[in-house]
C-alpha cells in the first residue's frame, strides 16, 4: 500500500497547540468589563475548586499522569462541581497526550459538540483529532473528525486539513477521489510540494504516468534549501526515474534520476537506478560507475548489495569474465558474512535486552506519553540492521506502548512501596491505640467535663448574688478582699470595747480607713463586674471545646477500632488488586516485547532472505561462467588488433 507523506515537523508542535486550547482553564481573573470576547476561544475562567487547582498544579508542572489520576478521583468523588466541563476538555486533552486515543476521542466528540464551545476551538480540535487517528492507524475515524470541520480553517492549518484528507483518502486506495482532491488546488509553498508529490505517487499507482510526471517533475525540480524540501525534492525525483525505468524509458528515467542528490538519504537507490537506466540503454561501461560507486557504501543498503550483482553482470556483458566472476566470489563471500552477522543478530534480540538497551539511552527524557520519539539508539551489533524497523510507523508506535508499560511498571511499585508505608503506619496507630486505651477509659470515667460544667454553674450564681446584693468587697483584689476582712475584725472588736476617749478615736480612725476602701471597692466595682463576667463567657467556649473534645474521645474509642479494621480491609483489596494489576503488566509488557522483537526479527528475515537470494543468483551466474570457460574451445591466435580491455574501478574505489 503506499503510504502518503505528511510532513512530521509540523505535527508535533500542532498537538501542543491541541492541548492548549482544549485545557483552557487558568488562574486568573475574569475579562475586564466591557472587553470583546475572542469568538475562536474558551473563556478564562477562575479556579473555583480547590481540588481542581490541585490538577492544574500538577498540569502544569509537566505531570500529566498525575494530573489525570487526580482529575478522575476528584471527578469521582464529586469534588469539582464547578468545573465539570472544563474537567472533561482537560481530561480528553491529558488521554491524549497520554497516548489513549479512544478515550480522548469518545470525551472530544462528547463535548466537541456543545454550544458552548467556540466554533474555531471546535473546528480546530476536529482537525488535530483527525491528524491523530490518521497517524494512528484509524483512518475511517480521521475521515470523519476531518470532514467534522466546519468553516475554512486558518490559511496554514486548512492546507494541512485538505492535505490530510487526501492522504487519508490515498491510504484507503482512493486515489481518484485524492487527485480530484488535490488537483488545482493551492496552499503554503511547503503543502504544495507535498500534495503535488503525493498526487503525483497516486496518479502513477493508478496507471496515469503521463499526468503523474508533470506533478513530480515540478517537485523534483523545485529550487529550495530547506533539508526537509530537499529530502522530498529527492523523492519525486526517485520516485518518477522508477516509474519511468519501468515504463521503458531510460531515457528520461536517467534525466530524473541524475536530480538526485549524492549527498541524500536517496542516493543509493538513484545510483542503482541511473545504472539500470544505462544497462537498459545498453551502454554498460557507463552503468559501471554509478554501480562502482555503491560498492563502497555500507552493505545493509538493499541498493548496495543489488549493486554486487549488477557491478559482475555488466563486466559479463562486456566479455570480461575474468572481472565479473572475481566480483560474483566477492558478493558471494560479503552475502556469508553479513549472513552470518544476522544471524548473530537474531540471536541477540531473542535474549530480550534490545528494548532495555534502547530505553536505556532515553532514560534522562520523558518517562511516558504518545509524544515521545526515540533519538538515540544504543551502540549495539544488531541496531545496525534494525535502522529501517525502528525509523518505521509500527515499531515507533509499538515501542511508545512498550515504554509506556514501563512507565506503569514503575508508578505501580512505587504505590507498592506506599502500601507497605501504609501498613506499617496502620500497625503503629493500632500499636498507639492500644497504649492509650486505658487511660481514655480511666479518664472517661471520671465524667471530668460535667464536673467543671457543675463548677462553672456554681460561680455563674455566685457571681449573680454579688450583683444582687452589690457586694462590693467580693469583687475586689485579693489584697483589698483581705484588708476588708481586717476591718470587719478590727470593727467587731471595737464594738465590744467599752467607750473611752481613746476607743472613740481609734473607731474614728476606722471609720476614715473604712470609708476610703469603700470607696475604691465602689469605683472598680462594675468595671470588675463585667470582666467577670466577661471572663465567664470565655469559660463557657473553653467548656464547650471540652465538651466536644470528650464526645469525640468518647466517639473514637468506639468507632477507632472500626475505622482502622475498614481501613485495614480497604488496604488489603487494594493491594491484592495492585498485584493483579502488577501481574497483568508483566504479561503485557513480555508480549509488546514480543511483538517488537517480532518486528526486529522478520525485518532481519527479509534481509537475510534478500541475501540468500541475491547469493543464488551470485551463485549461479558465477557457475554459468565457469561453465562457459571450460567449455569454450582452444583460443585461436590474436587478432592483429586485441579487444579493448574492460573498464577496471574507478581511482579510489574497492577492487
Amino acid at each position: 500500500m503506499f503510504h502518503p507523506v505528511l510532513p512530521q515537523f509540523k505535527f508535533a508542535p500542532s498537538l501542543v497547540a491541541l492541548l492548549g486550547a482544549l485545557a483552557c482553564v487558568t488562574f486568573g481573573a475574569p475579562t475586564a468589563f466591557g472587553a470583546k470576547a475572542d469568538p475562536d476561544k474558551l473563556p478564562v475562567t477562575r479556579v473555583r475548586d480547590l481540588h481542581y487547582g490541585d490538577v492544574l498544579f500538577h498540569f502544569y508542572q509537566g505531570e500529566n499522569f498525575d494530573a489525570l489520576t487526580r482529575l478522575n478521583a476528584f471527578a469521582a468523588w464529586g469534588r469539582i462541581p464547578n468545573h465539570e466541563a472544563e474537567a472533561q476538555l482537560l481530561m480528553g486533552g491529558l488521554y491524549l497526550e497520554l497516548g489513549l486515543h479512544n478515550e480522548a476521542g469518545a470525551r472530544f466528540e462528547k463535548l466537541l459538540a456543545g454550544k458552548d464551545v467556540p466554533q474555531g476551538v471546535r473546528n480546530r480540535a476536529w482537525f488535530y483529532l483527525g491528524q491523530i487517528w490518521y497517524v494512528r492507524g484509524y483512518l475511517d475515524r480521521a475521515e470523519v473528525a476531518i470532514r467534522r470541520v466546519e468553516g475554512p480553517l486558518p490559511p496554514q492549518l486548512e492546507a494541512e486539513r485538505l492535505h490530510l484528507l487526501a492522504n487519508v483518502l490515498m491510504r484507503q486506495n482512493r486515489f481518484a477521489e485524492a487527485a480530484q482532491l488535490l488537483d488545482g488546488w493551492r496552499g503554503s509553498d511547503d503543502w504544495t510540494s507535498y500534495a503535488r508529490f503525493n498526487l503525483g505517487v497516486a496518479l502513477v499507482r493508478d496507471g496515469k504516468l503521463d499526468q503523474a510526471e508533470r506533478f513530480l517533475t515540478a517537485v523534483g525540480t523545485a529550487e529550495t534549501s530547506r533539508r526537509e524540501l530537499l529530502a522530498l525534492r529527492d523523492r519525486a525525483n526517485l520516485a518518477l526515474g522508477f516509474a519511468l525505468l519501468q515504463a521503458g524509458e531510460p531515457a528520461r528515467s536517467k534525466q530524473a534520476l541524475q536530480r538526485v542528490r549524492l549527498s541524500g538519504t536517496y542516493s543509493s537507490r538513484a545510483l542503482l537506478g541511473v545504472g539500470w537506466a544505462d544497462s537498459q540503454l545498453g551502454d554498460y561501461r557507463a552503468a559501471l560507475t554509478p554501480w562502482l560507486e555503491l560498492q563502497d557504501r555500507n552493505l545493509l543498503d538493499a541498493a548496495v548489495q543489488e549493486s554486487y550483482l549488477a557491478v559482475p553482470y555488466a563486466f559479463a556483458r562486456l566479455d570480461a569474465n575474468a572481472q565479473a566472476a572475481d566480483y560474483y566470489e566477492s558478493a558471494v563471500r560479503s552475502f556469508d558474512e553479513e549472513t552470518v552477522r544476522i544471524d548473530d543478530a537474531v540471536a541477540r534480540i531473542r535474549s530480550g535486552t534490545m528494548l532495555d538497551s534502547i530505553l536505556a539511552k532515553e532514560a534522562g527524557g520523558a518517562s511516558y506519553g504518545w509524544f515521545w520519539q526515540l533519538r538515540d539508539l544504543p551502540d549495539a551489533p544488531e541496531v545496525r540492521y534494525l535502522y529501517p524497523v525502528l525509523a518505521g510507523h509500527d515499531f515507533q508506535e509499538g515501542l511508545k506502548n512498550y515504554r509506556d508499560l514501563a512507565f506503569l511498571d514503575s508508578t505501580l511499585t512505587r504505590w507498592n512501596d506506599s502500601f507497605d508505608a501504609y501498613g506499617d503506619m496502620l500497625t503503629t496507630r493500632n500499636k498507639a491505640f492500644a497504649e492509650r486505651l486505658p487511660r481514655a477509659d480511666a479518664l472517661l470515667a471520671q465524667n471530668g467535663a460535667d464536673a467543671l460544667l457543675e463548677r462553672r454553674n456554681q460561680a455563674e450564681f455566685r457571681l449573680s448574688e454579688i450583683s444582687r446584693t452589690v457586694d462590693i468587697a467580693a469583687l475586689g483584689s485579693a489584697e483589698q478582699r483581705d484588708q476588708w476582712a481586717r476591718l470587719q475584725q478590727i470593727e467587731d472588736a471595737l464594738a465590744r470595747a467599752p467607750v473611752t476617749e481613746e476607743t472613740d478615736a481609734q473607731r474614728e480612725r476606722l471609720r476614715l480607713v473604712k470609708g476610703a476602701l469603700t470607696w475604691q471597692l465602689a469605683a472598680d466595682f462594675r468595671g470588675q463586674l463585667f470582666q467577670e463576667r466577661r471572663s465567664l463567657r470565655a469559660l463557657d467556649a473553653l467548656l464547650r471545646e471540652t465538651q466536644n473534645r470528650w464526645e469525640r474521645l468518647a466517639r473514637a474509642r468506639t468507632s477507632a477500632p472500626a475505622d482502622t479494621g475498614e481501613f485495614g480491609q480497604r488496604l488489603a483489596a487494594s493491594g491484592a488488586r495492585l498485584t493483579t494489576l502488577r501481574e497483568r503488566l508483566a504479561s503485557a509488557q513480555l508480549r509488546q516485547n514480543q511483538y517488537l522483537a517480532d518486528l526486529a526479527i522478520r525485518e532481519l528475515g527479509e534481509q537475510k532472505q534478500r541475501l540468500a537470494t541475491y547469493q543464488l543468483q551470485a551463485r549461479f551466474a558465477l557457475a554459468t561462467i565457469y561453465d562457459r570457460a571450460a567449455s569454450a574451445p582452444v583460443a585461436s591466435p590474436a587478432p592483429a588488433t586485441a579487444p579493448a580491455p574492460a573498464p577496471g574501478p574507478p581511482p579510489g574505489s574497492a577492487p
